[in-house]
């Protein structure tokens, strides 16, 4: 091969490789993505109160995070039926596409206390997360966090946390808790008729689970 030869194709493998590094850098610099999922069936009420202040410290944290906060209060869905069949409803077509997301890198799951366990719809959530584990687990290695809010200061909101993590272990996430003060996830108390922000405690702890999952998803590669 003679220098003109060597020189068009050392030329053509740069241009080859620089657009290969064009594409990554393209794709990286699309926004990492933390969603905030409220699974009370009381729209917009203390659970997706206490997220938003957890997504807050999130932005806070890292400003070049996205979050989003998605309220299941007035969503329509069940959970697993034994078939994985399911026709159109609100977990196919408003959650699953949003979960699917390659862009979204954490989650923060919140649920109220209900007799000392997570409610229906948190379970009908985790139940139909069972879509993203076939044919490849879409959210491994990706960061999650939990979040409780109960009717008394000790009122099952540890339990609530534990079982939304135990769920999320199926899917090969890497679970965190909150900074000191927050070290298994967020638990807030319901005392002022649906005013989450009198609980000081509970409010600090959703603000810490948001800033450790920030740090998480920011180093995340």
């Amino acid at each position: 091969m003679d220098r003109r030869h060597v020189l068009s194709a050392s030329l053509a493998a740069g241009a080859t490789v620089a657009g290969i590094a064009a594409a990554d850098q393209s794709s990286s610099a699309k926004p990492k993505t933390i969603l905030g999922i409220a699974c009370s069936p009381r729209e917009g009420k203390t659970t997706a109160a206490s997220i938003a202040v957890a997504l807050e410290a999130v932005k806070e944290t890292h400003a070049s995070l996205n979050t989003e906060l998605i309220d299941l209060g007035g969503l329509t869905f069940k959970g697993w039926n034994g078939t994985g069949k399911f026709s159109d409803d609100d977990f196919s077509t408003v959650l699953l596409p949003k979960l699917k997301d390659p862009n979204v890198k954490g989650l923060i799951i919140g649920s109220p206390v209900y007799f000392r366990n997570m409610s229906s719809l948190c379970m009908a959530l985790l139940e139909r997360m069972g879509a993203l584990r076939k044919p490849e687990l879409l959210l491994a290695n990706k960061i999650a966090g939990a979040l409780s809010v109960g009717g008394y200061r000790h009122g099952g909101q540890e339990l609530v946390v534990q079982q939304i993590q135990a769920a999320m272990l199926c899917h090969e996430v890497l679970l965190v808790g909150g900074k000191p003060g927050a070290h298994q996830g967020a638990m807030l108390w319901n005392e002022h008729k649906d005013d989450i922000s009198k609980d000081t405690f509970g409010i600090e702890t959703a603000k810490q689970l948001g800033i450790r999952v920030a740090e998480a998803v920011y180093d995340l590669v």
